[in-house]
């Protein structure tokens, strides 16, 4: 995989305005919706940018325009650091990617508190174990337990939440674990659906976020396109203003949370021309 290389100099150079041009899913007419929803993002999406330097990278999120940032592991940084690093920024923590092992017997308590600290009340679950999901049975199982710990957790103020890949909307034991999982699962556990992981299992982001209205408190913002497999938002073949229409209204929608993971471009620029995608669409 071949990576292009940046300077920071470089970086604030860069413009952006050709791209929003370029793009035709941009010249897409504005959906009037109810409600403005805040725009975060994942930092997998710069995972090697904040391993090398996550005050700096957290500050050019914050340039960008960004509002909150999603963790997806912490860097060795403690609570109390990485809380200050947002109030410097002026970010919020929109989630964190949490395995669940985190939320299980005594660690849970320990995840309550650094996620207080931070000011995250977002627990969400990025994947599951084999066993948690091998059959029809273990979804079904694995729901009564993301209830249990819904249970636990709302006195904090907190939520629990998972995150799909795209084995979920394939047929397991004659239903799709997506809907064995949320069918199961009380409206408090929040269901973070990632718009590209979905496609590429063959999952319709309109008709799974009509389907559960009301669980989407926050959305994966992620392209997808059969021909342009490094598609930015906004030039792929996502409906995406149909997508924002249903989470601004229905979908009772908190975020909206960016994770851009291809190589086309530096990660940086690549999220910032994520961002401008959603400012052309007046979502920022």
């Amino acid at each position: 995989m071949k990576k292009q290389m940046i300077t920071k100099r470089e970086f604030l150079k860069l413009g952006v305005t050709g791209f929003l041009t370029a793009c035709t899913g941009c010249k897409s007419k504005n959906v009037k919706s109810k409600k403005r929803i805040p725009v975060g993002v994942q930092l997998y999406s710069v995972r090697h940018e904040c391993a090398k330097d996550l005050p700096g990278t957290i500050q050019a999120v914050a340039k960008m325009g960004y509002k909150g940032v999603e963790f997806a592991g912490y860097y060795d940084r403690d609570a109390k650091t990485l809380r200050k690093l947002l109030d410097d920024t002026g970010l919020v923590c929109c989630g964190t990617h949490t395995q669940l092992d985190t939320l299980l017997g005594d660690n849970l308590q320990k995840t309550i508190e650094f996620n207080r600290t931070i000011g995250n009340k977002y627990l969400i679950v990025p994947g599951l174990p084999g066993k948690y999901r091998s059959s029809r049975k273990a979804w079904q199982e694995t729901a009564k337990l993301f209830n249990e710990l819904s249970d636990k957790v709302k006195p904090h103020g907190m939520q629990v939440g998972y995150h799909n890949h795209n084995i979920e909307f394939r047929p397991l034991d004659g239903e799709m674990p997506w809907d064995t999982f949320f069918g199961n699962t009380k409206k408090e556990v929040i269901m973070q659906f990632d718009t590209g992981n979905a496609m590429g299992g063959g999952g319709d982001p309109v008709v799974f976020l009509k389907r559960y209205p009301g669980r989407a408190t926050t959305v994966h913002l992620k392209a997808f396109s059969k021909s342009k497999p490094n598609a930015i938002i906004g030039d792929d073949e996502l409906p995406w203003q149909e997508i924002f229409q249903i989470c601004e209204t229905i979908g009772q929608t908190k975020w909206y949370i960016v994770e851009y993971e291809s190589d086309a471009y530096p990660p940086l620029v690549s999220i910032e021309k994520c961002l401008e995608a959603m400012r052309g669409w007046g979502k920022v």
